[in-house]
């Protein structure tokens, strides 16, 4: 069993560069959360010559649209969102720095070289288990787009969310992986 890996955003190259695919991390420190429609807007800002709401610099974005907090809780259940949804827009915002996004579900080829291009990964939360991530998650704050309600851009401070490799910056994909270490030959 491999051991885990701490990572404490905002990352730098080498911090995403040690990472392969299959790796089991724990995430420590300040992240993002946003869904298509915030990317969406977050793109549009960018071209437009604006100032994204948060430093794109190092940054992991989470994609989660969380449900509200219960009474003595800071956020309510935060499972990860379909992280293909992003794929039109996650390219632009590795260019400008983001480092990993944490979602579920496969990425498109293009996604996947922009990873390679500008040193991110693409990390995977498990689908089904909100509850459990949400108590990862021990401050959260809405800090742009609150007209988006769940979608709105929070930050979150995060300890140890346990989070998988799945797309390295070395082309490893842990699903295909997976896939090969059950195809009959």
């Amino acid at each position: 069993m491999s051991e885990l890996i701490k990572l404490n955003p905002p990352l730098v190259d080498q911090d995403v560069t040690a990472l392969t695919a299959g790796d089991k991390v724990l995430v420590s420190g300040t992240i993002y959360t946003g869904r298509d429609a915030a990317h969406k807007r977050i793109v549009e800002t960018l071209a437009a010559g604006g100032e994204p709401p948060f430093p794109l610099q190092g940054a992991v974005i989470f994609y989660v649209g969380p449900s509200p907090p219960p009474p003595g809780r800071v956020i309510g259940a935060a499972g990860p969102t379909t992280s293909y949804r992003m794929d039109a827009y996650a390219p632009t915002l590795m260019a400008e720095g983001l480092k990993a996004m944490i979602g579920k579900g496969k990425r498109n080829p293009e996604v996947k070289q922009a990873m390679a291009d500008y040193k991110a990964v693409y990390l995977a939360a498990i689908g089904g288990a909100g509850a459990l991530m949400a108590r990862c998650i021990k401050q959260a704050e809405v800090i742009a787009y609150p007209e988006l309600g769940p979608e709105a851009v929070r930050r979150l401070v995060v300890e140890d969310m346990p989070l998988f490799v799945v797309n390295d910056v070395h082309g490893g994909d842990l699903y295909e992986q997976g896939r090969q270490a059950y195809a009959r030959t």
